[in-house]
């Protein structure tokens, strides 16, 4: 059986190896070049000269209303080989499922909006809004040099956005996942200072011990978090209303005889959208005034709580946008997304945005070995979107 021609698009993309760190995006930038060839649609390209942001234009007829923008990132992250049953950069179709990096998150996302395009333009459609879609780098890394930047240009404002399309995660159910919030991030960083010394000796106050302290308390209240979603079945669906606790990283000590005078803990902290930030911060100051002197704490990176996007009558495109899903049969749920994503940084631009990944009944498998996703789901995606993209552009 001949292989369906969006699959191969997808296939193409999913082959290159934009994968962090030090990526070459100059692949993913002909490629995107080449499908807007196709489509007969101009593209521009933006932001850094080694991080370029690509924006392909499908220009509407009232080109004074604010545009929809499909927006997705080229990079992917890192694989440990070894632990593939296949090259995840071959894209290769095992049992109906195309296994890649980059095949849940987000690439195939990218081309359900290329193909929904296209056959919208095979069609003879014409939006009354302008579409953009959006190719970010950076994303993966936090997107400070990607959409962040980006969305702060002139260039971006030019482009006059008013509603965007973003990523999602995959349910392992028979509904969609909507998410119109994000947790905030923390990156904190806790020194643990002590006296150094021989390590056949048993000093007090060492950086150990209120490193041991420390550790505790926080794992202590992760523990109370993951009581709060334990047993559900779609925790996925619930991260939103959880505070997440997780030691990333330990820095410290010379050599195995000798007690370290610091030791440094790094910490990935995601707030519950509900969590009150200055009373969890003063929590762990309280931390490290109880483990003792010489524990301190700094920031590596503190995003601030952004509002969600309603989803009322303050909202003109959320109608369209769940009459779309009601029509096509798919069933959903609202939720706030676990991790980060570029619409983080349009909600803060007080552009309304939606997260969306157009999976059902598929494990989530964003970053983990063996990700992939049905050929049979990538094709459905490309149908909702084309339906999604005829009533969003088509709001007065």
């Amino acid at each position: 059986m001949p292989e369906h021609p969006s699959v191969a698009v997808l296939k193409e993309y999913l082959r290159i190896p934009s994968m962090h760190p030090n990526i070459d995006y100059d692949p993913c930038v002909e490629f995107i070049k080449r499908q807007a060839e196709i489509l007969d649609l101009p593209v521009a390209i933006y932001g850094l000269p080694k991080k370029p942001v690509v924006i392909v234009t499908w220009k509407g007829k009232n080109p004074f209303l604010p545009a929809i923008l499909l927006n997705s990132h080229m990079d992917v992250v890192p694989v440990v080989m070894e632990k593939w049953n296949s090259d995840p950069f071959e894209a290769k179709t095992i049992d109906g499922k195309i296994y890649a990096r980059g095949a849940q998150d987000m690439k195939s996302i990218g081309i359900q909006y290329l193909e929904a395009v296209k056959r919208l333009r095979k069609q003879g459609f014409q939006p009354t809004r302008t579409v953009i879609l959006s190719f970010l780098p950076e994303e993966e890394v936090g997107g400070v040099e990607g959409m962040r930047e980006f969305a702060e240009t002139e260039e971006f404002k030019k482009l006059n956005v008013g509603f965007s399309l973003d990523e999602g995660v995959p349910s392992n159910s028979d509904h969609f996942i909507i998410y119109n919030n994000e947790r905030a991030k923390w990156g904190l960083r806790i020194f643990c200072r002590g006296p150094p010394g021989h390590g056949s000796l048993l000093h007090p106050n060492t950086a150990a011990e209120k490193m041991s302290f420390v550790l505790s308390e926080i794992y202590k209240r992760r523990a109370e978090e993951q009581r709060k979603i334990q047993g559900h079945p779609e925790p996925m669906t619930v991260m939103g209303e959880v505070t997440t606790f997780n030691l990333t990283l330990v820095e410290g000590g010379v050599q195995n005889n000798v007690v370290p005078d610091c030791l440094v803990m790094e910490f990935d902290i995601r707030l519950a959208v509900k969590e009150d930030p200055d009373k969890l911060l003063k929590w762990l100051e309280e931390i490290c005034r109880k483990a003792g002197e010489g524990t301190t704490l700094e920031f590596m990176r503190k995003s601030p709580q952004i509002p969600p996007t309603p989803l009322d009558a303050t909202n003109p495109f959320w109608e369209p946008y769940k009459k779309t899903l009601e029509k096509m049969g798919h069933k959903y749920i609202i939720s706030a997304f676990c991790g980060g994503t570029d619409s983080r940084f349009l909600r803060q631009q007080g552009i309304l945005a939606l997260g969306l990944t157009p999976m059902k009944n598929t494990p989530v498998l964003l970053h983990d070995n063996n990700e992939y996703i049905p050929e049979d789901q990538f094709l459905k995606g490309i149908d909702l979107y084309v339906e999604m993209v005829k009533a969003l552009t088509e709001v007065p």
